[in-house]
């Protein structure tokens, strides 16, 4: 230990935390310091940090609270933005206690966890919902805006003895938020979304109050959660709605309460499942599971129950596109450039939501097709007035160069017109 250091913290750790909030970048906090800003001073502000956090002394700032429109005006989403020496702070303490409750996780549990992606949550509920004809498709309401301090700390000293630890998760749960206008909001419940340390801790919290007891009254029903987006399959409709009331008595124990409008009970329709209910399909994690036409090993067409990129998740992508401007604001590029700018937007969206009924994706990335048409018809003016002439060049460009565009790649390419 550090002479006259009431806690024994690695200076190392404190560099490794830095590199990682380095790499995810992000924005400034309540004190307007960004990364580069922080950085001027690198070694003097990482010595701050180490200095308080071993002394005790270390109480975090306010958090920047930014509030994010949820689709289709559904008011907002709150996210906390900490300040760049409080992200390296509560890095120290997630690179000491992640590793402590970790191996203790359900294996069902996806969220913000090593080796685990949302994509295996999709592909899991995907087999699941083939093999049992319901889901129950669960939303808590407001989870981390009404998470229990009392709980959660109760579980944070169950897992760890190191008690700067636990002075820090409380002093970071407890701290104030700055709304944008100035004023301070105290807390007394939840942590916000965007700070480093919240996903371990609403993991930690989900783990006990649904996970563990899952596992303990219905070692049998099989389930996926991803943060707080929670997915429960049953063999009939009314096993689901037994279990649906047990969980809604279980996370009111929890101080908590299942959303009454967004949860609800869904029958996996398919060509063997045929009944009639009033909900059928569900959304998860970007993706929607619904019924689908598909083919079997043999040519077939059936129907089966499977999950495509969402119409949010696509109308999101189709809007990026639109921002890009391309003809607009990038006529004065070469198509290099677009395709340097372009490609690793759509190489995301096609090893996100292509994983799952491709086909799907295809028509939302024509879009991107078009834009490209329109590009070339500002840059080139014999083409100006010519859509079909611009777009067939553009095909037979893509035929010489099928590479250049990660579009073209994947075989999204215009017609030659040849």
């Amino acid at each position: 230990m550090a002479k006259g250091k009431s806690y024994e913290i690695s200076k190392q750790v404190v560099w490794e935390a830095y590199q990682r909030v380095k790499a995810n970048r992000g924005a400034a906090g309540v004190d307007g310091q960004s990364l580069e800003a922080f950085e001027k001073d690198l070694k003097g502000n990482l010595y701050k940090v180490w200095n308080r956090m071993s002394s005790g002394s270390y109480f975090p700032p306010p958090v920047r609270l930014v509030e994010i429109p949820k689709d289709q005006g559904r008011g907002v989403r709150p996210l906390g933005i900490p300040t760049v020496p409080d992200r390296v702070a509560q890095t120290v303490v997630k690179m000491y206690f992640e590793p402590l409750v970790e191996p203790h996780f359900h294996p069902d549990s996806y969220g913000y966890r090593p080796g685990k992606s949302a994509l295996d949550a999709v592909g899991t509920a995907r087999q699941r919902c083939w093999r049992q004809n319901w889901v129950i498709d669960l939303d808590i309401e407001g989870f981390f805006d009404n998470l229990d301090h009392e709980l959660l700390m109760r579980a944070v000293r169950h897992h760890t003895n190191l008690p700067w630890v636990i002075l820090y998760v409380q002093r970071w749960l407890t701290a104030p938020v700055q709304h944008p206008d100035g004023h301070l909001e105290e807390r007394t419940k939840g942590s916000p979304q965007g700070s480093v340390i919240s996903p371990v801790l609403a993991n930690l919290f989900l783990h006990y109050a649904f996970d563990e007891w899952m596992r303990r009254s219905y070692p049998h029903i099989q389930f996926e959660r991803y943060a707080d987006d929670v997915l429960i399959h049953a063999v009939t409709r009314t096993q689901a709605e037994t279990l649906l009331e047990a969980i809604r008595g279980r996370l009111k124990e929890c101080r908590l309460e299942v959303h009454p409008d967004k949860t609800k009970i869904v029958y996996c329709q398919d060509s063997d499942r045929q009944e009639k209910h009033e909900h059928t399909k569900f959304g998860f994690l970007g993706y929607t599971f619904r019924p689908r036409r598909a083919k079997n090993r043999w040519g077939k067409y059936f129907v089966s129950f499977l999950p495509a990129i969402s119409d949010k998740a696509a109308k999101k992508i189709r809007a990026v596109i639109r921002s890009w401007r391309l003809g607009a604001t990038r006529n004065n590029q070469s198509l290099e450039e677009i395709a340097e700018f372009v490609n690793p937007y759509v190489r995301g969206w096609v090893n996100y939501y292509g994983r799952y009924y491709r086909s799907a994706l295809t028509p939302v990335l024509r879009h991107l097709e078009r834009a490209l048409v329109y590009w070339v018809r500002r840059k080139l003016k014999r083409l100006r007035r010519h859509q079909r002439k611009a777009a067939h060049w553009l095909g037979r460009l893509a035929r010489r160069e099928p590479n250049l565009l990660y579009l073209w790649q994947i075989g999204i390419r215009p017609a030659t017109g040849l």
